[in-house]
């Protein structure tokens, strides 16, 4: 009978000929998730919080609000240290994933770096 070592390796050998062979354009953030080994769980995590985020964002907006540095700070405060935030915030804006709070988001961070 093969090891659960052995069939393991075999798994992810075939897991490394598929990405390899796998056209991930569009999907900037899926290609993340794969290329920093998220859990799931980190990953439901994330679509959580983005969730969450993304209806205060839509509420400050109607209320007129301007600066989302605080909605920022939250977001960054809850990301899963295995990705940089602006990593994330830029594979999730590539891959049309909650546009507007990441296009604000990323803007953000452009000035925050320059």
């Amino acid at each position: 009978m093969e090891s659960l070592e052995s069939r393991l390796n075999r798994l992810e050998f075939y897991f490394q000929i598929v990405w390899e062979n796998t056209n991930l354009n569009g999907k900037s953030f899926y290609a993340l998730v794969i290329k920093k080994e998220l859990t799931k769980q980190e990953v439901d995590d994330i679509f959580t919080i983005c969730e969450e985020l993304s209806k205060k964002y839509e509420e400050q907006k109607a209320e007129g609000f301007i600066d989302y540095v605080p909605l920022l700070t939250q977001f960054v405060g809850m990301l899963t240290p295995k990705i940089a935030p602006h990593e994330a915030v830029d594979a999730l804006s590539k891959q049309g994933l909650y546009k507007e709070m990441m296009r604000e988001f990323s803007e953000i961070i452009k000035r925050i770096r320059d």
